[in-house]
């Protein structure tokens, strides 16, 4: 299945569906949904990273159950802007769960996104290292889909 820009990913999901906010690390994958709105973004759980096919099967139930229409992944971009060995790596992930599932996706750069969770994590909501590594890969998924979701959004006239 192709990927798709953001702005046609959102523009051909149907009404009422959501989008997945996919953030995949080394030894998890961190989720988050979208409202049908596609106005919010919400962490939502976190997977531990295993063989794609039974990573995409657990992506599938949950999309399933919450009426995802669509896959938005992390790109791990180079700081600045060129896409590496990491970002193939992401892109040839992001085609596979695509087919897997059957969800369109699309990719969304992802730089920063977990050193600025950790960082709001530290400052703002004083938690304990445990407790950020329970909580950081979906809230770095929240993050990158919010950012995509913002910046997709159709312009009013």
């Amino acid at each position: 299945m192709p990927l798709f820009n953001m702005t046609d990913l959102r523009a051909q999901l149907l009404p009422g569906h959501r989008l997945l906010g996919i953030d995949p690390g080394a030894k998890s994958i961190g989720l988050a949904l979208s409202d049908v709105t596609l106005m919010l973004a919400t962490p939502h759980s976190t997977l531990r990273r295993d063989k794609l096919k039974v990573n995409a099967a657990s992506i599938a139930r949950i999309a399933q159950k919450e009426g995802v229409g669509g896959l938005v992944l992390g790109l791990p971009l180079s700081m600045d802007g060129t896409a590496g060995p990491a970002a193939q790596a992401a892109r040839d992930w992001a085609h596979a769960m695509s087919t897997e599932t059957g969800l369109p996706a699309a990719l969304w750069d992802e730089r920063l996104s977990t050193s600025a969770v950790n960082r709001f994590l530290i400052q703002e909501a004083d938690m304990t290292r445990k407790r950020r590594a329970e909580v950081v890969d979906r809230m770095a998924a929240a993050y990158l889909l919010q950012a995509a979701l913002d910046a997709s959004r159709p312009q009013s006239a």
